[in-house]
């Protein structure tokens, strides 16, 4: 008479959020439909390495560390009392983002959201930033006198 197999049964393998097996312990068959639940979140349209796998981690996210290195700079000039070009840079790095996102297949951690929402965002915070540090007193290079009639309508009674 054989011996009596006392193991317990193998659990189910889970490769993918779509095997992942059902109540009964069954794999779920491979479907394109999306899962009722998600476990995790979509990688966003162009957020892919900018660089080959086996390149070092900085060569592999050098947008990103491009646009916030020279926002660092500009930050560093404005600390250093150096109002107006650190100002600029700072706007100007954000531009400089928003045109990798928009030109650049892959742009690594660059790609927040959706690469319309990205440039967007990236490109109406460098306009404003730059427009900003045109305006800059004492002496600005850009004047928009509205501006100046806004402030009085809305200070005086």
């Amino acid at each position: 008479m054989p011996a009596e197999d006392t193991r317990e049964p193998a659990e189910p393998t889970v490769r993918d959020a779509i095997s992942a097996p059902d109540a009964e312990g069954r794999p779920r068959r491979v479907t394109r439909r999306f899962p009722l639940f998600t476990r995790d979140t979509a990688r966003p349209e162009g957020g892919g390495r900018a660089a080959p796998r086996d390149a070092p981690a900085p060569a592999r996210q050098w947008p990103i560390l491009l646009v916030v290195g020279l926002v660092a700079l500009g930050l560093l000039l404005t600390a250093l009392d150096v109002l107006r070009p650190g100002t600029l840079l700072i706007g100007l790095a954000l531009l400089g983002g928003a045109a990798l996102r928009w030109l650049l297949p892959d742009v690594g951690m660059l790609a927040v959201r959706s690469r319309f929402t990205d440039i967007a965002t990236y490109g109406v915070l460098g306009v404003v930033i730059c427009l900003l540090a045109l305006m800059i007193q004492p002496d600005p290079l850009l004047k928009m006198p509205f501006l100046k009639d806004i402030l009085h309508f809305t200070l005086t009674k």
